[in-house]
């Protein structure tokens, strides 16, 4: 049996090892592993949060907003750390809109209440100096404008919150802001609580974008479109309003019928090119003028409106035909006048296909124009190495390429903008969270493609189409000079021609004195028996302007509209524009403003069952503004129909 000395210093040794295992423990916890504890510790009793930033605005150009983020809160009290017991319950139900007999049963029975919203600004505002109330903020993102320019604005991801299409994505990181960042406390269930001496990071606001839109031309075209597709039974088609001095995009407009349901938030005026027919024969001629191959003496045989071309030393031959036959022979203006094709033909053998194309990459084609849009089509224009014997008369017709209508209006407002081709663009301002002016767009030239004297002559080609005896003669305004080409061009659609289906389209600039818009309409595949752009894409352009010229609020600058008088003299245009122009004065005689010749009042015309467009149309030829209420079709107009009224009056219409 061991001596009890010798256990107890056994004992006293074992007890100095662990003493001695616990300082170590100690040390290497706290010296060596001290760091890695401590954060530990912090990263259980802190969490950062981040603070989500408002999404900046998405207004048109005169501040009508298109896309706006709200904060909406979710609202939650505990009833024990309310200071004014019952009166606080009441004054939470009358902000909330709550039953308040409900809530004092939930606040008998819980010590947690939460009130599912979401709930604005407005309605908490007076619970925020409430002890023992929390509210919990999330931004939402809404389109006051509904599904006005929708295609354009563009849509968010539901996840991320982030931009998916349209002006949404392309500016997404400006939209987007900057988060916070927050540091709150949790006790040890978890629960977190602010401390008193948190790090915060505040977050800022996404920045705010103007658009170049005008929301009464958008609403104008959309409106017009959609009323085009039920009249000429069409399965789509796009409108574009731009200002040619500045690049501007005023109006886009675009609808499909997929599966007999109609889809308008697609932006296939940036998307979807197609082949522009006669409306491009305007740049072939401004190849051959810039390039002195025609005058305006020279004229080609139009072959009685069918010509068998020789496309090879061969004896092959291609059949090109007029729709508008024109027998005798035609200049370069009667071939733009009449749209014909063979004179176009024969009148492109005068330049080389490289002269051709260049003259095609002049004005914009087959290259994106740099709008600020994502996935936007550059078109599809061949090089000159691959043409064959037939091309130069094709692209001169409008085949054998493809365009965008944003291209295609481009190309227009170069030539109303003396021959210089401008950048569309669709941002006119972007704004900081407050309200300070960061951005201005300025006009963006790209590069001349033709001289002001070409376009110029062009123009004065233009002003024949729309004259009696022209293609697009229903375009024409009673006042104002809209001066505009027509096109019409079998649809193409899986590499081949679809006969007996066609693409019906016009450009058109307005007014002819200093013009403030260009104007393309395309509509696709109408099936109603008006197939030809003069008949369906032309006069829709006109009933717009005239819909735009009598708006309460005019989308147009008036002050820069010549008169009617000074208009028809600007419009004369001389059978030989090579000779010097004739100085012309227009005399007009003094008018007292009380002239019997003032329009007098007229009878507000019955429209009742007619399309919004075709009322629209009646009112306006009338000489009345108009102010739309309701869709469909129409009910009832404010004056009745048959009252008098003065010119220049409002007429409510109201339809179903």
């Amino acid at each position: 049996m061991a001596k009890p000395a010798a256990r107890i210093g056994l004992i006293e040794a074992m007890l100095v090892i662990a003493a001695l295992a616990v300082v170590l423990r100690a040390a290497q916890l706290q010296l060596i592993q001290g760091g890695r504890w401590q954060d530990e510790a912090e990263r259980s009793r802190k969490e950062r949060q981040v603070l989500p930033a408002r999404r900046g605005g998405i207004y048109d150009r005169n501040g009508v907003p298109l896309a706006l983020t709200q904060e909406y809160f979710e609202v939650g009290f505990a009833p024990n750390e309310l200071t004014g017991g019952a009166r606080d319950v009441r004054l939470i139900a009358r902000s909330l809109g709550f039953p308040l007999p409900q809530l004092q049963r939930q606040v008998a029975t819980r010590k947690w209440v939460a009130i599912r919203g979401p709930f604005n600004g407005l309605q908490v505002q007076e619970l925020r100096a409430l002890r023992g109330v929390y509210l919990d903020g999330q931004y939402s993102r809404h389109y006051p404008a509904g599904p006005l320019a929708r295609g354009v604005v563009g849509s968010l991801t539901p996840d991320s919150g982030r931009g998916a299409s349209g002006v949404e994505l392309a500016l997404d990181s400006l939209l987007a802001g900057v988060p916070g960042e927050a540091v709150v406390l949790k006790d040890k269930r978890g629960q977190t609580y602010q401390s008193p001496s948190r790090i915060d990071r505040e977050p800022t606001g996404g920045r705010d974008v103007f658009l170049t839109l005008d929301a009464e031309l958008q609403e104008i075209s959309e409106r017009a479109l959609e009323g085009a597709m039920a009249e000429f039974d069409a399965i789509g088609g796009d409108i574009v309003m731009l200002d040619p001095h500045t690049g501007e995009l005023l109006a886009l407009a675009s609808r499909r019928t997929v599966d007999g349901q109609m889809v308008v938030n697609r932006a296939t005026y940036f998307t979807e090119p197609f082949e522009p027919g006669s409306t491009a024969k305007l740049f072939t001629a401004g190849a051959l003028l810039t390039l002195h191959r025609v005058d305006s003496t020279d004229r080609v045989y139009a072959e009685d409106g069918l010509w068998k071309m020789p496309v090879d030393g061969r004896g092959h031959t291609r059949l090109i035909h007029d729709a508008h036959a024109t027998p005798g022979s035609l200049t370069l203006a009667d071939a733009i006048r009449v749209s014909s094709n063979i004179a176009m033909g024969k009148f492109s053998q005068r330049l080389s296909a490289v002269e051709q194309f260049e003259a095609l990459r002049d004005f914009g084609f087959s290259s994106p124009t740099g709008v600020e849009f994502p996935s936007e089509s550059r078109g599809t224009l061949r090089m000159p190495d691959r043409w064959d014997g037939y091309s130069k008369p094709s692209i001169a017709m409008g085949y054998e390429f493809e365009v965008t209508p944003i291209q295609l209006a481009a190309a227009y407002a170069a030539i109303a903008n003396q021959g210089i081709l401008l950048t569309p663009t669709l941002v006119r301002e972007i704004r900081s969270d407050q309200g300070l002016l960061l951005y201005r767009h300025q006009p963006e030239p790209v590069r001349r493609a033709i001289s002001p004297a070409v376009a110029k002559r062009l123009l004065e080609y233009l002003r024949r189409v729309v004259a009696k005896g022209g293609t697009a003669e229903a375009a024409q305004l009673a006042n104002w000079i809209l001066v505009g080409k027509t096109g019409t061009v079998i649809r193409h659609d899986g590499g081949v021609y679809q006969s007996g289906h066609y693409t019906a389209s016009f450009a058109s600039v307005f007014p002819l004195t200093d013009p403030q818009l260009v104007v393309v309409v395309k509509i696709d595949d109408p099936r109603s028996g008006k197939i030809y752009g003069g008949e369906t894409a032309a006069p829709l352009t006109r009933a717009m302007l005239e819909e735009a010229l009598s708006a309460r609020r005019s989308a147009l600058d008036r002050s820069r509209l010549a008169s009617p008088a000074l208009e028809e003299a600007a419009a004369v245009v001389d059978d030989n524009p090579d000779q010097p122009a004739v100085n012309r004065v227009v005399l007009t005689l003094p008018v007292s403003s009380d002239s019997a010749a003032r329009p007098g009042p007229r009878l507000v015309p019955n429209v009742t069952g007619s399309s919004l467009r075709r009322a629209a149309n009646a009112l306006h030829r009338r000489g009345f503004h108009v102010a739309v209420r309701g869709s469909g079709r129409v009910q009832r107009t404010t004056p009745a129909a048959g009252d008098s009224a003065g010119y220049g009056a409002l007429v409510t219409v109201w339809a179903e």
